[in-house]
């Protein structure tokens, strides 16, 4: 199928070195072959493959040249710099990668004007209307929070297809990258964070209490969120304060990448599945618009919440609490007055909704697949 990111990553390659980077199984090779009918790909897990990245021995009368796993190379910084410096944008370079290159990007040479990044994420409703066109997509919604939105169990549609792919994907992550990259060797005690992270989705997180339940120290749960994070395991949402440092030092949320990750009630893997969309919008916008975006969650000293916040541009544009089935308005709307006016949208997202509304303060209670399948703010 078609994927969103195919445009721009084709209209950037002509111009710069493109770097995807994504989950594993998210799509990113299959994006990378779909540039071009003549490419050479070389996969640094592959031994013979990395004996000719050393080498440099690509074929140069390719029209593409792709690179898997780079950031596995030692100083593959400096490699890649050394060929865009000597060589220029031909044959053109595009390197995938399942761990987030800008954290790998922050030591040693800079590669600073020479690469355009995109991130790729599993399918959401809006993608699959868009290059699917399920013929029905209450149909599709469910599936994504039966399943989530990789590509390959999505398309195959099974649940016992789903669960055999999952245990394989978190263990080739754990046991392979984690160790390799990050060089972490508690395997145990982070498949037990996994554990106590899929319980607690949409609920704010305390370091403290994770060091309690895995009985180390506060320092290194955050390192191992931290990780999780590069690793495209789970990302963080925090809450919402105009001053970025108070924002930062108070408790997050961590929503998973694979939304049939999550364990709890249907309304903790709506969430999570809305908080995904979210951030694919909001990301997709900094890749391929240059907007600066960020997705928080609001919340009070007496503890009225909503669920999301998302800026753009430093402006609050969209004022987001999601529910599986009430179709009355939030209270918790009311709570948040000022924020309310400086919004530019103001939506309850309902998964099961008899009735669309509009209230005289701008807050609209949608239905959750038209409004998904169309994500505009």
């Amino acid at each position: 199928m078609e994927r969103h990111l195919a445009e721009p990553v084709k209209a950037d390659l002509d111009k710069k070195i493109v770097f995807i980077t994504g989950p594993r199984q998210s799509g990113k090779t299959t994006l990378a072959r779909m540039m071009s009918n003549h490419y050479d790909y070389f996969n640094f897990d592959n031994p013979e493959h990395r004996i000719a990245l050393i080498r440099r021995s690509w074929d140069r009368s390719k029209e593409l040249v792709i690179l898997d796993e780079l950031h596995k190379m030692k100083k593959w910084k400096s490699f890649l710099k050394g060929v865009y410096d000597t060589e220029g944008a031909r044959p053109r370079l595009l390197v995938t990668g399942s761990a987030r290159l800008d954290t790998y990007r922050k030591a040693g040479d800079s590669l600073a004007g020479r690469f355009f990044q995109f991130r790729l994420h599993p399918l959401d409703l809006k993608e699959i209307k868009r290059y699917l066109d399920p013929p029905n997509p209450d149909e599709a919604l469910d599936l994504l929070l039966k399943i989530g939105g990789f590509p390959e169990p999505f398309l195959n549609g099974e649940s016992r297809f789903y669960n055999r792919w999952k245990k394989t994907h978190l263990d080739i992550i754990i046991r392979q990258d984690l160790v390799e990259i990050e060089n972490i060797h508690r395997i145990a005690a982070i498949e037990t964070l996994i554990e106590l992270l899929r319980r607690r989705v949409g609920s704010p997180i305390s370091f403290s209490s994770l060091a309690t339940d895995l009985q180390v120290s506060d320092k290194t749960v955050k390192n191992w969120l931290s990780v999780l994070e590069n690793m495209y395991i789970v990302f963080k949402v925090t809450p919402y304060h105009s001053n970025v440092a108070r924002s930062l030092l108070k408790l997050p949320k961590y929503y998973f990448y694979d939304t049939g990750q999550v364990i709890g009630d249907e309304g903790a893997r709506f969430e999570n599945l809305v908080a995904c969309a979210l951030l694919k919008e909001l990301q997709y916008r900094e890749d391929c618009d240059g907007e600066r975006t960020a997705l928080h969650y609001v919340k009070r000293k007496d503890g009225q919440e909503i669920d999301f916040l998302a800026v753009v541009n430093d402006e609050p544009v969209l004022l987001m609490e999601t529910k599986w089935s009430d179709g009355e308005r939030s209270p918790q709307f009311r709570a948040f007055a000022g924020l309310m006016e400086a919004t530019r949208k103001k939506i309850q997202l309902v998964r099961t909704l008899d009735r669309e509304k509009t209230y005289p303060d701008g807050v609209e209670v949608r239905a959750a697949v038209p409004w998904l399948a169309a994500m505009e703010f």
